[in-house]
């Protein structure tokens, strides 16, 4: 580590289970596709493990470092954003806004601040965009006492997230004399699916791991009309994709499961980004099922660092590189960024509509959809094309 660094810890959380737009990709899909390629690298790494990650913290934090950035830090993150050179501002704060806004109530709740080491000057600008456009709140801190620090930006952690991350960063990751700023990104959701899977419905069956072991693990089930397609990658490998809408409609979760037991997850995963869920809604079709779905929870802890400089974001890591002159006029550079994921998938859902029962007399048997092998989720809201989560899950 050099003589000034800066520490940079993005936390998301989803908690519980958890559209179309023009052909241009939007500034939610452009971020969410540099998310979902960092998602790529570190489920390469960890074929066999869950993987949670939210692509559309990793975007925000670095869109939040942007404003601070200069030269070649800046045009590599503009790069991998696919951002337009003159600042994606304006497009990020609408974003941000349409991601909160009431119609989505309790279910988004994003916070970002940043924590900055008492006496290091910090630009003004940098401060009020974020302000402006992340509502980022910023707070002094004295990384000196580390015991201390890490407590602070636990508990703001802590309650951002409504206690379900307790605690994000030890004092051994803070370095007494070289920390001067924490960066952090707070993604908590909280969905109630439209159609609720009844508790006494649950049974224990199985399910193949990643790993080649069978586990038993309690499934949730569910006959509804669900929005089903078959698709395939280009090698001809299929899959299905099903939609669970949440209550809101405006936000769903999509499951990708490959058609063939024997398919891993990997052979459908590179394959994967906005284009390709573009195209499943496309192909969506309503249908009468019998959904079979494991409930499941999953953590996951990654450090950011390996993936992004694998993108081409290398600079700003980098303590003789890195260039944040709108930042602060000390040399500074990100020498920490970690992201700490948590999503939990249960029956909990609003009351079944008048609609769907309706439906659900119709005398045929219908087709049974069985999540018993490993699955990718992705938590998609709607009317932007951001992927908030996604997820592989080897074991529930």
């Amino acid at each position: 580590m050099g003589h000034h660094s800066l520490l940079f810890l993005c936390v998301t959380l989803v908690l519980c289970h958890l559209g179309a737009l023009s052909q241009t990709p939007s500034y939610g899909e452009r971020g969410s596709d540099l998310g979902i390629q960092v998602f790529q690298e570190v489920a390469r790494a960890r074929p066999q493990e869950n993987v949670v990650l939210s692509p559309h913290g990793v975007a925000s934090i670095l869109g939040m470092l942007l404003p601070g950035a200069d030269g070649e830090t800046r045009q590599q993150i503009l790069t991998a954003l696919r951002y337009k050179k003159n600042g994606p501002y304006k497009m990020l704060k609408r974003l941000h806004k349409n991601l909160t806004s009431r119609s989505n109530q309790d279910i988004v709740t994003i916070a970002n601040a940043f924590f900055i080491q008492e006496g290091v000057p910090i630009e003004g600008p940098f401060i009020s965009t974020n302000k402006a456009n992340f509502q980022c709140a910023s707070r002094n801190l004295d990384f000196s006492d580390t015991h201390r620090a890490s407590d602070i930006i636990n508990d703001w952690v802590k309650n951002r997230t409504r206690g379900m991350i307790p605690s994000l960063i030890k004092p051994d990751m803070l370095d007494p004399a070289l920390t001067r700023m924490v960066a952090i990104n707070t993604i908590y959701f909280k969905g109630l699916w439209k159609t609720r899977f009844l508790p006494e419905n649950t049974k224990v069956r199985n399910f193949n791991g990643g790993d080649g072991v069978i586990y038993k693990v309690p499934m949730m089930s569910q006959l509804s009309v669900f929005n089903i397609a078959q698709v395939s990658t280009p090698q001809d490998t299929k899959y299905k994709v099903v939609e669970l809408p949440y209550h809101g409609n405006t936000i769903s979760m999509l499951i990708a499961l490959p058609s063939e037991e024997d398919t891993p997850l990997s052979a459908i995963l590179p394959y994967i980004n906005t284009a390709t869920v573009q195209s499943w809604i496309k192909l969506l079709n309503y249908r009468k099922v019998r959904l079979l779905l494991p409930k499941f929870s999953a953590e996951a802890e990654v450090d950011l660092e390996t993936p992004l400089s694998a993108l081409g974001i290398t600079d700003m890591f980098n303590e003789g590189k890195a260039n944040f002159k709108y930042l602060s006029p000390e040399p500074i550079h990100v020498s920490r960024a970690l992201q700490k994921s948590k999503i939990e998938v249960n029956e909990d859902g609003t009351k079944a509509s008048a609609a769907t029962t309706a439906i659900l007399l119709a005398r045929s048997s219908p087709p049974w959809v069985i999540v018993d092998r490993p699955f990718l989720f992705l938590i998609r809201h709607k009317s932007t094309g951001t992927i908030l989560f996604m997820g592989q899950i080897n074991k529930p």
